[in-house]
């Protein structure tokens, strides 16, 4: 259940009601004509609110998510809004690696360069397995956008200067070790908790500083976000009166893409790469997050989870 429109608007559940908030303060004015964006998760919460902003900045937008149904209308609405714009659907489905090659298959054949992937899609309380045996929350969070990165490395290498943006959260820093056996075909349980969820949101970042290293001294940067706490609907798995709670006290969509979009966009950050964002700030995430070890292991069961080329 997503919040709509700009700032945080009203909206009921038994009744009540939410007054809307202040909009946020627009996007830096910058022209980003040629220049392609692969964004995941696009037809809902912050990826739409992402993929609207890069479209208004006269980008190349393709939106990546699992069903074509719910992702027209958000194609339409930009096209609408923004006469011209150059968008495109991807059908993406992170928990199948099958889908995950096909969607490759198909960027490469269709855009021989990306400049920017922005890894924003993401589950939380999500039951069950993948078809490849996985958990889900680490299927989607975390193999699957590893698997995508590594597949569309040579497309982001032909760019002039590729990026690859995942979003995290301040979540990671409830991890105080990774459970390993969660990350195999066989996972001791099925339903996603809180706690393997901030998991993956840690292994956004070490993805992140370990793809930083390999590719140092490349044309190709990588970072990691804590977009706020946002009103997406990633907290969908949650029963109806705990969503309406907990979005109360959250920003909406078009605030949490804000760091999103810096980190997509921001001339400054052109050789910046290995780096951790909040508030369209560079911050420093907990210790765990910046064990080069730690990074070092989870791409090596990475690569055998998902058969991803380990060319980076």
């Amino acid at each position: 259940m997503d919040l709509p429109g700009r700032g945080r608007q009203a909206w009921t559940t038994s009744g009540a009601t939410q007054p809307p908030a202040p909009s946020p303060e627009p996007m830096p004015e910058l022209d980003l004509t040629g220049r392609v964006f692969l964004v995941t998760g696009a037809n809902a919460g912050i990826g739409r609110a992402l993929s609207t902003a890069l479209a208004a900045h006269r980008a190349t937008v393709i939106l990546a998510a699992r069903s074509p149904e719910r992702t027209a209308p958000v194609v339409d609405a930009i096209r609408a809004s923004h006469p011209g714009a150059q968008v495109a659907f991807l059908h993406l489905d992170l928990a199948d690696w099958g889908s995950i090659h096909q969607a490759a298959a198909e960027v490469a054949a269709r855009w021989p360069a990306v400049d920017v992937l922005v890894n924003n899609a993401g589950v939380a309380g999500t039951q069950g397995v993948s078809g490849a045996g996985y958990h889900l929350t680490y299927a989607v969070n975390h193999l699957g956008p590893f698997l995508l990165t590594q597949l569309l490395l040579p497309r982001l290498q032909a760019a002039p200067q590729g990026r690859v943006v995942n979003v995290a959260s301040a979540a990671h820093g409830a991890v105080k070790q990774i459970d390993w056996t969660l990350l195999t075909t066989s996972p001791s349980r099925q339903r996603g908790t809180f706690l393997d969820y901030a998991t993956t949101k840690l292994m956004n970042i070490l993805h992140a500083q370990e793809l930083a290293r390999r590719l140092a001294g490349t044309r190709v940067t990588a970072a990691a976000l804590h977009p706020g706490g946002v009103a997406s609907n990633i907290w969908r798995e949650l029963p109806g009166p705990l969503q309406w709670l907990i979005k109360l006290f959250l920003i909406s969509n078009e605030e949490g893409a804000r760091t999103p979009f810096y980190c997509a966009t921001a001339p400054e950050l052109a050789s910046a790469s290995g780096r951790y964002y909040v508030k369209e700030r560079e911050a420093r995430p907990k210790p765990l997050a910046t064990d080069p070890a730690l990074a070092a292991e989870l791409w090596r069961r990475s690569v055998e989870a998902t058969g991803a080329p380990d060319q980076a």
